[in-house]
């Protein structure tokens, strides 16, 4: 390799340093309602990318929800969950599967705004097993709740510890109706170093909801795994 060229890659190398710190080129602020594991893996690997996270907490000045701020980089900030929204442009429904509706249509209005949906409603029988037994998706319930939004199903069948250190690789399918609402909730699947996969419209997100109870059920049988789709080449 000649000087000329080294001093080229080099120039190259030191350039997409540069991005890297400069962190993605729009920093939006991103509400994460809840304070729980999910809520805490998300919002701590959105903000490694650069963008500002409000933890909106029913109870915004609980010791914990200050640790969780504190392990959270850049303006990060706790309020309650209405307050929370106020100015956001995506919101993280990080809340109990059985709660999410509800949650969402206490928001107030949610218009204009994206919102991931990571939440599930599956059931354990008496033999054990878990099961999907909706005859619809939360996420379709979510965006019942607010019709001016957009939701993207996605980080529903995984741990949050996968979340934070995948260990190879694994797919997060997403579903929504928004083309443009998938594609930067893609952005911020892939700076955290899982592989997001556009699978369809909202419409699908019972089926990937349902992938939770399985992935539980094998848990249980001492078989775990987490998902990865192999991709193949477009005809």
């Amino acid at each position: 390799m000649t000087t000329s060229i080294r001093k080229f890659s080099a120039g190259l190398a030191a350039l997409a340093m540069s991005f890297a710190l400069l962190g993605p080129a729009v920093a939006d602020t991103i509400a994460v309602i809840g304070t729980g594991n999910v809520a805490g893996a998300l919002g701590t690997e959105f903000s490694a990318q650069g963008h500002d996270i409000v933890y909106g907490s029913r109870e915004p000045d609980r010791d914990d929800v200050a640790s969780l701020v504190e392990r959270t980089a850049g303006n990060a900030s706790a309020t309650t969950q209405a307050e929370a929204v106020v100015g956001a442009d995506m919101v993280v429904l990080a809340v109990p599967g059985e709660v999410a509706e509800e949650v969402a249509a206490s928001l107030g209005d949610l218009s204009g705004k994206i919102i991931i949906d990571p939440t599930n409603r599956i059931e354990r029988g008496d033999d054990g097993v878990f099961r999907y037994t909706m005859d619809t998706s939360n996420a379709e319930l979510i965006q019942a709740a607010a019709p001016g939004s957009s939701v993207v199903k996605a980080f529903n069948a995984l741990s949050f510890r996968t979340m934070i250190e995948p260990g190879g690789a694994v797919t997060i399918p997403l579903v929504g109706d928004d083309a443009d609402a998938k594609a930067r909730v893609a952005e911020l699947v892939s700076g955290m170093g899982l592989e997001p996969m556009d699978v369809g419209p909202l419409s699908e997100a019972d089926i990937i909801e349902g992938m939770l109870a399985i992935w539980m059920n094998a848990r249980m049988a001492g078989t775990p795994y987490d998902y990865h789709f192999r991709r193949t080449p477009a005809n």
